[in-house]
């Protein structure tokens, strides 16, 4: 199997929307493919929550200065969607993946040392919108000479971004792939996001996001995780994956004892997770995500002066809805697609039948591939 190296482009000092700054910044990215001379076969693809830049391939090698790089992340997270022959065909399509501004995988991040003090930026790294994410990539095309991307390809968060991508740069893109994405967070997304981020903050460890010198607040994020697992996973996939396992945690417990196998698969699942990702990072992430708005980010005045610039730059939109999705329900796909044909913006819609819930995403490439595919292939 071939291996993919991590690429870092330095994007000089930022200031963010919210008027923060990350001095020195730097974005982590992996490729795929060859550019074309003409440069008008790229794909960018923008990653879920807590993925990676490693979307394809074997990386064993962790980017520099990472300490969390676990096994787990060796094989890249969409390798049966991308790659020679795949849905996203890289004997045809060059692609790029990077990791988010406030990454923990080698992009400028909480855990990264600020250049100004010589310690990690731990507290101190500011808030985060989708708008900096995405805006932040634009620097990385720029440095490839790509003015017009193929497609913008984003499941989950990476949905939402790639939405934001659309509306903020229509002119540098001509297909919009998001799946099982919305148009706005939610009310419940929004309470489920924050009982997550009061599971971090009440850690005893988390000492207000300066905590690298000392005990990470680990049991903080494990439970922030399994919070959020419940949603990306169908509760029938969850019951058969639990019957395989019961494995005691007791330092996270003192009263009650675990005694059945689905307590026992979430404590693992936030267990394992608390080995490969930071904290800070993950509030980060959900932070953005529970104030996210296509229409704010876009800084539009409503959705049809938003998506009229999609119609404008004569975009296609190809939108998947799971229906077993308990993360982004298929109602925030449908409303969606409702602003954009009331945009007159050329969409497919393709519900996806699957007892997998979110995660179908990752799980079951045959049930994207033939529509993605022939899309590309236009």
């Amino acid at each position: 199997m071939s291996e993919i190296s991590t690429k870092i482009l330095p994007l000089g000092d930022l200031t963010l929307r919210e008027g923060g700054r990350i001095p020195q910044a730097q974005l982590a990215y992996a490729t795929w493919g060859t550019l074309n001379e003409d440069q008008s076969n790229a794909i960018l693809l923008f990653h879920a929550l807590s993925g990676a830049h490693h979307a394809s391939g074997y990386h064993p090698e962790a980017p520099e200065g990472c300490d969390l790089w676990t096994e787990e992340l060796h094989q890249g997270w969409w390798d049966s969607m991308l790659g020679p022959g795949k849905a996203i065909d890289t004997d045809r399509f060059f692609v790029i993946c990077a990791n988010y501004l406030g990454g923990c995988y080698g992009s400028s991040g909480p855990t990264s040392i600020n250049p100004e003090t010589g310690k990690p930026f731990g507290s101190s790294f500011p808030h985060l919108n989708a708008s900096d994410l995405v805006d932040a990539q634009i620097p990385l095309l720029d440095h490839f000479g790509i003015q017009k991307l193929h497609s913008a390809i984003g499941p989950s968060v990476g949905g939402l971004l790639t939405v934001t991508f659309a509306t903020r740069h229509p002119d540098r893109v001509s297909n919009v792939i998001p799946i099982a994405t919305g148009f706005k967070t939610t009310v419940l997304n929004r309470l489920i996001l924050f009982e997550q981020i009061l599971a971090i903050e009440n850690d005893a460890h988390f000492n207000g996001g300066d905590y690298y010198d000392g005990e990470s607040p680990r049991i903080g994020l494990a439970l922030a995780r399994m919070i959020s697992h419940k949603t990306f996973v169908h509760l029938d996939t969850f019951e058969r994956r639990a019957r395989q396992q019961l494995v005691k945690e007791e330092e996270m417990l003192s009263w009650f004892q675990v005694r059945d196998t689905f307590q026992s698969y979430m404590l693992h699942q936030g267990k394992k997770f608390t080995e490969r990702f930071d904290a800070n990072t993950y509030l980060r992430i959900i932070d953005m995500w529970s104030r996210y708005s296509a229409v704010i980010e876009g800084e539009a005045d409503s959705p049809r002066d938003l998506f009229s610039r999609c119609a404008e730059a004569g975009h296609r939109f190809l939108i998947f809805s799971i229906d077993s999705d308990f993360c982004f329900y298929p109602e925030e796909q449908a409303e969606l697609v409702k602003h954009l044909e009331e945009a007159e913006v050329s969409t497919m819609h393709i519900t996806v039948h699957s007892s997998k819930g979110h995660d179908s995403f990752l799980l079951e490439p045959e049930l994207y591939t033939p529509h993605i595919r022939e899309l590309l292939a236009d």
